[in-house]
Parts: C-alpha cells; structure tokens; sequence
C-alpha cells in the first residue's frame, strides 16, 4: 500500500499553490484510489487470510489442550496469522498446512475438534505420546488425509465411523491405545487403505471381512480379546463354525433277497483283482525308483502357494518372479548394490514392481532366520520408509519385492538424468532431506527392534511419484547376515559413506547411519559423489567430506553448491543443511546428533545451539587435533583439524 502512496502523496503536495477546490478533489481523488487497490488486495487473497486465520485458531486451540512439559510447542504463537512458521508444522505453496509432526513428543491431554478444520492435513502424526479421550469424530472431515498416526497414545472410546469418509487414507494406525466397541464397518469403504494396525485395544465385536478388510490378517486385530470373526480364529456368538467339513452320509447296502452269498463273492472277487491290478505297478515303480538315483528339486513352484501372507506380507512363487521380470533378463536390470541385483517386473494384475535378488551364499538353517528378518522389515512402515510388498524363499533363492519408484533414486536424480530432464530443484532437496530423516529417525526409534540401515547414501534414497524421498533397502544388511544373528562382523557399506568407528571395528550403531547420512546431505548440496577419484586431476580431495570443508576453509561456499541449480537456492537455507552435515560428521560418534535431532534441526528447532557447541569444541580441540596421534591411523579424513568453519547461522 506504501508504494502506491507515497507517490500520490508527492503528487498531492505538488498542487498545493492550486484553488482549495482543486486541493479537495486531488485528495477525495487519492482516498478512492488508496481504496480501490485496498479491496483488490483484499479481494485476491481473502481465502489465503481466511484460511491461515482458521488453521492457527485450531492449532493453538490444540496447543491449549496438552500439556507440554518439553516446550514442544512453543513456537506455537498464536499472534502470528500464519502457522506455517511454527515448528513441526508443514504447509503447501498457498500456506496451507498439509502436515502436523508431534510423534515422540511427551505430549499428554485431549485433542480438539477444531482439528477437522485443518482441510488441506496429508499427515496427522501424534504417535507415543500419552493422549488421552476420545478421538474426535470431527477428523472425519479431513479429506485430504493420507496417514492418520495416533498410535502408542491412551485414546478410550470407540472409533469414530466417520473417519470412513477418508477416502484418500493410505496408513491408519490406531494400535496401543485403550479403544473400545466396535471397528466401523464404514472403514471397508476406503478402497485406497494399504496398511492398518488396531492390535492392542479393547476392541469387540465381529471383524468385517469385505471391502478393504478383506487384505488385511491377524496381525492387524492382534490382543483384542473380544472381536470375533474368521480373521481372528474366533467364531462369533451364534454363528456357524468356520469351514465346517460336509456331513458324512453313510450309504445304504445293496441287498438282492436270496442272493445275498452270491453277490459277496463276486464282489470280493472284483475287489480283490482290482487291488491286484494297482499294486503290481505300484510296487514295480517303488522298486524303479529306490535304484534311479536321488535328485534334488530346489524350486517347485506348485509347492509353493502364493497366498501364504506373513502379516500383510505375501509371498510369492518362484515362477511367479521369473515371468515378471523376463527369467530376470539383464534388460530389466534396474541396479546393483551390495546385496545383490534389482530388476524391474510386472506382476499378472499389470503393477509394477522391483525385484531385488539377494546374492549371498545359502546355508543350511538360514529359512526360518530369513522368515523372521522379513516380517521384522515388513512391520516398519513410514511415509519416507520403502515398503516390502513380498517376499520369495526357496533352497537356492532369496528376494524381495518392493513397488517401483518411478523417479529412480537421489543419486539417479543428481548424475544421470537425461538431458531433456530438469535437476532437482532447491525445495525438491530440502524435502528429501528432511523426509530420509524422519525415515531413519522412524528405523531408529520407533522399530522393536531398532532397524540400523548401515548403507545410508543418496543411492538408497528413492523417489516416489511427487519426489517424496523413500529410504530403501533398510533392513538388508542384517538379513545378509543371517548365519549369525547376535554380532555383525562384516563391514557393509559404501566407501566415502562409511563413518570410521564402523570401519576400524566393524561394529555398527544408528550413528553410523548418522555419519551416513551427514554424506548424504552433502551429496544433495554440491551433486557430487561422495567418493570420486575424478577430483584428483584438480588436485582436489577424492573423499567429499574432505572436499567440503576444504572449500570452507578457504571460505568458499559459492563452489559448493551444485552447477545444476544455476544459483535458484537460498544462502541461508544452505548454510544450514552444511551445518546438519557436519554435525553429522563428526568424528566421534557421541559427539554425533540422533536422527530425531536432525529432525527437529531441519524444522528449525535447535540447530544455532547445537551449532555454536560444535563451533566451541573444535576451537578447543584444536591444539590436541594438530598434534600426531599414534592411535589413530584408521582416521581417514585428512582435515579432521580444520578450524572451526565460519558460517552463519541460522537466519
């Protein structure tokens, strides 16, 4: 408004030698102008303040409703127009908020019905707290939700039917909780429903089997004491029981008055020919066969029954793969990892899959520890978590089968997209770091066991459909290891990723996966690989992290950045992702962040604290780091003594 009037104003004050009348026109001139553009701004944008007004009203009558003894919330202001700067709160381009982050935050209270004002949520997360009440009906109204994570909380009462109205829900977890009464039949009506867990409730009543219901199994039901139904093994009161076998009816005799002797006889006579006539073959094949000699079937496809499910987890046949992906034809190749090949396939209803064909040498008594690593990788499921869709054990096979990622992966996406295809730009990056955190923060945290990945790199992080990062091939390394399953001995990983602790013992922990993903970050900003021996010919480090802080010691961040983005990136906002990066890098893992603290430094929570610790430390250790160190010939990283790097912080 400013701008348009201060010109008026100068052209106001020019006129003042004119006639009063002249004077009064110029400025009723200038009132209507100033009004007109007024309502135009007000008219282009109202729904945008409407809406912002809305969605801060039902966030902070959320904050008013829990208790926070961490401060969780306290960037909640409610002074502030637009949630959208609030942390753990994620808004769209029209500063709409499409996703609300309180998992593992210690909150306690009740939720608010004002939460169904939130039209636009994707993502509503408020697992392992200690909520408490019911959940309200009015969630029913959000439309757009995806995933609905209310697990590990104290929620009481009965589950809303009106949540059979989200017809766009993919993940409903509602497990752990203390629900009752029955399970909506309204939820069979979400056709786009992929996973759902209400095990752990006291939920009653028959379990519906139709409609969505009808992919799920047990463990989805698991310690409701009183449902009922055929998926549970527990008939309901009053019906039938399940499958039962046809009735036997006994055949009546055949009688011939006065001829009874006489039919007997014949009648034995043809019975005993007839068991004459099978058995002398029968025996003659048994003979054959004792003398041919044994062979060895390492795959029969009709033995293996391709609706066996581990949980939601199918397994599928041997042939079935083999026609999916052309007898695992080179051309349908889409990688090669450390664990083995990826193959592109199409299952018979048209899906498209990969297929991974794991490589390691087989050993007697590996099945069943197989069997088991598979459920566990299987029961990890996450927005940012690539999802095992099935599985295949043979003697002599093992693979898995995941949906295709059609955008490829990170390192895809850096080095080899074709030319007619545009780079990642700088939001797309920012989202897929924060995205493969709160993946492994979820593979730290939240899995029973923990689930430490151990190859963290931008190879491993794939793309879906909206370029949503999706961590992959978690799991895998200690399903390779199979054979022992208490210690890990072999070193799995990738070079230039590897975090030096996990390379000179060979004992691995999250803040391996930590150090992994500091590269990975790095990978993102410069679109460099995180090993490369092509830097030698500019007498430059082979090793990234080495390369990275070379140049920011020589204070020069513009070379950092990758080509590709043609400088459409934020200063600011890549200072801070080298900050994560080398908090994750630390040499001692201790010293390294958690990944949920990653988390909540890539929302804006916490990192100038972590920052300037970092930044006191190595000016301390400084003297001690220039010094030879006898002990420390594992250290790869030459520049493990740079100076503490001068960046900003967070603006």
């Amino acid at each position: 408004m400013g701008q348009f009037g201060q010109p008026l104003h100068r052209w106001g004050s020019l006129k003042k030698s004119t006639a009063r009348t002249q004077k009064g026109t110029a400025m009723e001139r200038e009132v209507v102008l100033k009004s007109c553009l007024l309502w135009l701004v007000l008219l282009g944008h109202p729904l945008r303040f409407i809406y912002a007004n809305t969605e801060g009203d039902a966030l902070h009558s959320l904050r008013a409703n829990l208790d926070d003894p961490n401060n969780v919330l306290q960037s909640w202001d409610p002074t502030l127009v637009n949630p959208c700067t609030w942390f753990h709160v994620t808004c769209n381009n029209d500063n709409s908020v499409i996703r609300v982050d309180l998992g593992n935050a210690a909150l306690s209270g009740l939720l608010v019905p004002q939460l169904g004002m939130l039209k636009n949520l994707q993502y509503l997360e408020l697992y392992s707290n200690n909520i408490s009440g019911p959940i309200p009906s009015d969630l029913g109204n959000l439309t757009n939700l995806v995933s609905l994570d209310l697990y590990l909380n104290s929620f009481s009462g009965p589950i809303p039917d009106t949540l059979g109205k989200l017809s766009k829900l993919r993940f409903l977890r509602l497990n752990n909780n203390s629900l009752s009464g029955p399970i909506p039949f309204s939820l069979t009506n979400i056709s786009s429903l992929q996973v759902l867990d209400l095990s752990n409730n006291r939920l009653e009543g028959a379990v519906p089997d139709n409609g969505s219901f009808s992919l799920f199994t047990p463990i989805s039901f698991a310690n409701n004491l009183d449902l009922c139904g055929p998926v549970t093994g527990h008939p309901c009161p009053g019906s039938p029981p399940f499958s039962p076998p046809p009735p036997f009816v006994q055949p009546p005799p055949i009688s011939s008055p006065g001829g009874n002797s006489a039919t007997g006889a014949i009648a034995g006579g043809v019975a005993a020919g007839a068991a004459l006539l099978f058995a002398v073959p029968a025996l003659a094949f048994a003979w054959w066969h004792r003398r041919k000699p044994q062979e060895y079937f390492f795959d029969v496809p009709a033995e293996e029954d391709p609706e066996v499910h581990l949980g939601q987890l199918k397994r599928f046949s041997l042939r079935e793969l083999q026609v999916a992906t052309d007898g695992f034809s080179n051309k349908n190749i889409l990688g090669r990892g450390g664990f083995g090949k990826v193959y592109k396939g199409r299952l018979a209803d048209g899906t498209l899959v990969a297929v991974k064909r794991l490589k390691e040498e087989r050993t007697p008594g590996g099945e069943l520890q197989f069997q088991t690593e598979v459920e566990m990788i299987s029961m990890a499921v996450h927005r940012n978590l690539l999802r095992l869709r099935g599985f295949c054990m043979t003697p002599t096979e093992r693979l898995l089968v995941y949906p295709y990622m059609a955008n490829g992966s990170v390192a895809s996406c850096l080095r080899e997209r074709p030319p007619n295809e545009p780079p990642l730009d700088w939001p797309t990056r920012r989202r897929i770091a924060l995205g493969s955190a709160r993946g492994l923060s979820y593979l730290h945290d939240h899995c029973d066991p923990k689930i430490i990945h151990r190859d963290v790199k931008a190879a491993n992080i794939l793309l879906d459909e909206e370029f949503e990062a999706v961590v992959g091939d978690f799991g895998l390394a200690k399903l390779m290891d199979y054979k022992d399953t208490h210690v890990t001995t072999a070193v799995r990983g990738t070079i230039g990723h590897i975090a030096p602790e996990y390379l000179s013992t060979g004992k691995s922990s999250e803040k391996t996966d930590v150090f992994g993903y500091g590269i990975m970050l790095l990978e993102l900003i410069t679109g460099q690989r995180a090993f490369d021996l092509a830097r030698l010919a500019n007498d430059d480090d082979v090793m990234l992290l080495d390369w990275v802080k070379g140049l920011l010691k020589e204070k020069k961040l513009e070379m950092l950045v990758d080509p590709d983005l043609q400088n459409n990136y934020v200063e600011s906002q890549v200072e801070q992702l080298i900050q994560v990066a080398l908090l994750c890098t630390q040499g001692s893992p201790m010293d390294r962040p958690k990944m949920s603290e990653v988390v909540r430094m890539l929302e804006g929570d916490g990192l100038a604290e972590k920052w300037d610790e970092w930044q006191k430390g190595e000016v301390l250790r400084q003297e001690v780091e220039l010094a030879p160190h006898p002990n420390s010939d594992w250290i790869v990283d030459s520049t493990e003594n740079l100076h503490a790097v001068e960046l900003s912080g967070p603006r």
